[in-house]
């Protein structure tokens, strides 16, 4: 299958100059032809082994445009497949309610951030992990509204206290939403609780227009259940977030040895195979929704059956899957930093710096999980929360495409130096681009050995954490108005504002 040639450079209307945007797509794990096989497998497996329980909402779309189903099996017509991956929106918008936010997904331009929907969360007072509640994902919300690096605010942590199906998902929009003013992605359990969410963003919007308009919420919807099953449910929530205007993003969550082969290239083609049944299936429903392709292929220590997300085998198999979705050219979200993890330790570091890294450098667009996940997605830290917006810095700038220009050669520079002082440090040009060309670390420790000796000996861990609480002791968000702040408060019993902590 050809893939046709695109503009992959920053939009003109992407609010940051290209050099100061992180790229990926540099590291290409196969070569084209093993590309080409893969995208081909994936097709295969969905025009001739196809998907089981598809619901009536996917079948009368898929059917109606020219598939058919083959012993309960809903095989998909190439046709389809084919106009999707032509068709479909090369850039998605995913804004921010600041605008300063905003998020133009495709291309090579590469944004990182929260995920996981863990169910615990590090106590900062016993130093121990529990249930999380609302009150945690709000708090959640703001540390990510603080963190320079961390672009978007997918729902770290499940709101325990809440009961009812659909309270929850309305109380974890809005304390998402009034927790930060970056992008926010939540789920909805049930189709029949997209439309009360769709109203809530467009009461937050002031209208159903501005939001279609500047979408500040989109919805992580796993509809299919592998291997090769449609989730009915979460296909129904699909089709109606696509009526309301609401983004998607399409994504599975596969087992290596599990629920999918046991082989990297097995595994990362059936996923991509369900990935695209979504894409499609949107696509069947309207040409120009905004989707997002999420395959996760995910590594599984066959010793325990456990998550082994920080694996180099994990690299590997979000490698491949992005370098077949930048082949076809489509905005696509992937996990990474799912270390297991418990604290902010060497192992958390070096898990969740080798899987960001090489995701990025695939070409991945979103980052999911790369802030504050510990113990295989299963809790969140917000010491690590901090901790790993310092390590995204890092790697965001390790990212950006250097100026090589005569101005930066500096061959004139060069010359006079050797013939006069030996060196540059008092040189204009040196304190000028102290600041704009280097990115200084706010909690890694780069003092002198000495220095250290004579400190507190805190590592980085401990650093992180005591600055996540002077964090939440002073960030609350301002960009709701108070009125509809205090509304949320009332309606979902969300925290108030605190007085500053000293």
């Amino acid at each position: 299958m050809s893939r046709r040639k695109r503009k992959t450079t920053p939009e003109a209307n992407s609010g940051e100059r290209p050099e100061t945007a992180a790229h990926g797509g540099s590291w290409h794990p196969v070569p084209a032809e093993a590309v080409t096989q893969l995208a081909e497998a994936a097709i295969t497996i969905l025009t001739m082994i196809g998907m089981a329980e598809a619901p009536p909402v996917v079948c009368d779309a898929i059917l109606a445009a020219g598939g058919r189903l083959d012993r309960g099996r809903l095989l998909y017509p190439r046709a389809l497949i084919e106009a999707t991956l032509a068709e479909m929106p090369r850039r998605v918008l995913l804004a921010g309610q600041d605008p300063a936010h905003d998020l133009s997904v495709g291309g090579t331009r590469a944004y990182a951030g929260t995920g996981g929907a863990a169910p615990n969360v590090m106590d900062a007072e016993s130093g121990d992990y529990r249930p999380s509640r609302l009150a945690d994902l709000y708090d959640a919300a703001r540390l990510a509204d603080a963190l320079e690096h961390v672009h978007f605010f997918a729902r770290s942590l499940v709101a325990g206290d809440v009961a009812d199906p659909l309270s929850f998902d309305l109380a974890t929009a809005a304390a998402a939403l009034a927790g930060t003013a970056k992008h926010v992605m939540v789920q909805a359990t049930e189709p029949g609780h997209v439309a009360p969410l769709a109203a809530l963003c467009y009461r937050i919007a002031g209208g159903e227009a501005a939001f279609r308009a500047r979408p500040f919420l989109s919805l992580n919807i796993n509809h299919a259940v592998p291997p090769l099953r449609f989730h009915a449910e979460s296909a129904e929530v699909m089709a109606e977030a696509v009526r309301s205007g609401i983004p998607v993003h399409c994504n599975v969550f596969g087992q290596l040895g599990a629920s999918s082969p046991v082989t990297l290239a097995g595994s990362v083609a059936q996923t991509l195979a369900e990935t695209l049944a979504g894409l499609a299936f949107v696509h069947a429903l309207d040409p120009n929704a905004p989707r997002i392709a999420g395959p996760r292929p995910m590594i599984t220590d066959l010793r325990s059956g456990g998550l082994a997300g920080g694996a180099g085998e994990q690299a590997m198999a979000t490698g491949l899957a992005v370098q077949v979705l930048r082949f076809w050219d489509l905005p696509c979200s992937v996990i990474a930093g799912a270390t297991d993890s418990k604290l902010p330790d060497f192992q958390s570091g070096y898990e969740k710096a080798l899987t960001i890294n090489t995701a990025l450098q695939a070409g991945a667009n979103l980052i999911t999980q790369a802030a504050g996940s510990q113990a295989g997605l299963m809790a969140v830290h917000f010491g690590a929360m901090v901790a790993d917006n310092d390590m995204m810095g890092a790697i965001l700038r390790a990212n950006i495409p250097p100026e090589i220009t005569s101005r930066t050669l500096a061959l004139e520079a060069i010359a006079e130096v050797v013939r006069g002082e030996g060196h540059f440090l008092g040189r204009p040009e040196t304190y000028a681009r102290m600041r704009s060309d280097f990115l200084y670390p706010e909690i890694a420790d780069r003092a002198q050995l000495g220095d250290w000796a004579l400190g507190t000996r805190a590592d980085m861990g401990a650093r992180a954490s005591a600055r996540a609480i002077t964090l939440l002791g002073r960030h609350w968000p301002k960009h709701l108005s108070p009125d509809l702040r205090a509304d949320l408060v009332h309606q979902f019993g969300l925290p108030v504002e605190k007085e500053p902590s000293s």
